[in-house]
């Protein structure tokens, strides 16, 4: 097959599939936003998208849907470029539905198939709008406006032939009628890679060197923020040191916004909430790591004693499953996204999203008592082997969903 991928920070979900379509003999080419610096592993096309600012009062409900068809139209325009003057069209096209880049492609190649990654469908209740009040109030303008973010996914997966979404609960925001459009399929964990390590060590940024075995906390996400729960963590967190007067702390996350509002004064989240609390924290003990390599990154999940992972309604990260992998005991929050993966008790501990005390006290037991939770570690890495491995289970499952999409392949 001739194989098109659109993704405007390509390869994004993609890092392994793509390269095992080429393994098997296809044609795979990208297509991506010029401002993307990742390296890409195809032969790769690229359009320039520099849009106008949108006046809000002007477009109201749909600013979103104007910027996101505006990227279609850029990405569509690019498309016919590479139709007329590179000869190229896809049998299949894999885009991301999230920013509006599929959705005139069938326009420039009616007869390619489209699969697009179907990673969360917005709605006014139930999710995370109105989920956290003091950062996602549900008033009535929220509501709306997260209703009028979903128009560009649906007219997304109107246009393709399927969809692929990688966790049963973000399949399950899809409205009912485009729900038997989409597979489910995780993006998958490479277990041979990320696998616990009695030898491992972290450094931190002072220097001070972190080992499996040691009373170490965690919290991992790409941008420390509320959706995260960031801020139910770093307020837990006095209590918890005071109970745990020898445990390190380490906190890995950038301080840009990923989801949600950004705050209203120059100071990130991450100052904001550490603020709150820095007077009542030994902050010899916490170590903020920002982003990190993944290979550091790794070391410090098989370093990790007890891993917190929180998060609204939302997006399901890839990290808390790595923990699971690498053998971190992950006590996560109550919520729809985390519980799909983690059972209370068997696979992981599962603490209300809100309620400091409880973090504190699970945490700090987790912590004092680390052989008590053994088991649920070793049950934690075999589900993730059973259910979610890239190599055994997720890969072929994405590799025949994308090649039963062509007749005869």
């Amino acid at each position: 097959m001739k194989i098109l991928f659109v993704h405007q920070n390509f390869p994004g979900q993609f890092p392994h599939l793509a390269p095992e379509l080429v393994r098997r003999g296809h044609d795979c080419r990208a297509l991506t936003d010029q401002e993307n610096a990742r390296p890409s592993p195809l032969k790769t096309w690229r359009y320039k998208f520099t849009p106008d600012p949108v006046d809000p009062r002007a477009t109201r409900l749909g600013r979103n849907y104007t910027t996101h068809s505006d990227r279609g139209v850029v990405a569509a325009r690019a498309a016919m470029t590479i139709r007329d003057r590179e000869g190229f069209s896809p049998d299949l096209i894999i885009g991301h539905s999230g920013w509006g880049e599929t959705l005139f492609l069938k326009d420039i190649w009616p007869d390619a198939k489209l699969l697009v990654y179907s990673e969360f469908y917005y709605r006014g209740a139930g999710q995370d709008v109105g989920f956290d009040p003091e950062f996602s109030p549900g008033g009535f303008d929220q509501v709306m406006i997260a209703q009028g973010r979903a128009a560009h996914l649906g007219q997304a997966l109107i246009h393709a032939d399927r969809g692929l979404a990688p966790t049963e609960w973000q399949a399950s925001t899809l409205p009912a009628a485009l729900r038997p459009m989409v597979d489910v399929i995780f993006d998958g964990v490479d277990t041979d890679i990320v696998r616990p390590d009695p030898g491992a060590h972290f450094t931190t940024p002072s220097g001070q060197v972190l080992r499996a075995g040691d009373e170490v906390l965690t919290f991992v996400n790409r941008n420390l923020e509320p959706y995260r729960g960031y801020h139910i963590f770093m307020r837990m967190l006095p209590h918890l040191m005071r109970e745990r007067p020898n445990a390190q702390v380490v906190i890995v996350g950038g301080d840009e916004v990923s989801y949600g509002a950004p705050p209203k004064t120059a100071k990130g989240w991450k100052d904001i909430i550490l603020d709150e609390v820095k007077d009542r924290l030994d902050l010899s003990r916490v170590h903020f790591t920002g982003k990190l390599p993944y290979a550091d990154y790794l070391r410090l999940m098989q370093v990790s004693r007890a891993h917190a992972y929180l998060t609204y309604p939302f997006v399901l990260s890839w990290s808390m499953v790595e923990a699971m992998a690498a053998g971190a005991l992950v006590v996560g929050s109550r919520t729809a996204p985390v519980e799909e993966m983690i059972r209370h008790g068997e696979t992981g501990l599962l603490v209300d999203f809100f309620d400091q005390k409880a973090w504190a006290r699970q945490l700090a037991e987790c912590l004092a008592e680390p052989a008590r939770f053994d088991e649920i570690r070793a049950r934690a890495r075999a589900e993730v082997v059973t259910k979610y491995d890239l190599k055994r289970v997720c890969l072929p499952a994405q590799v025949a969903l994308v090649e039963s999409l062509v007749q005869g392949v």
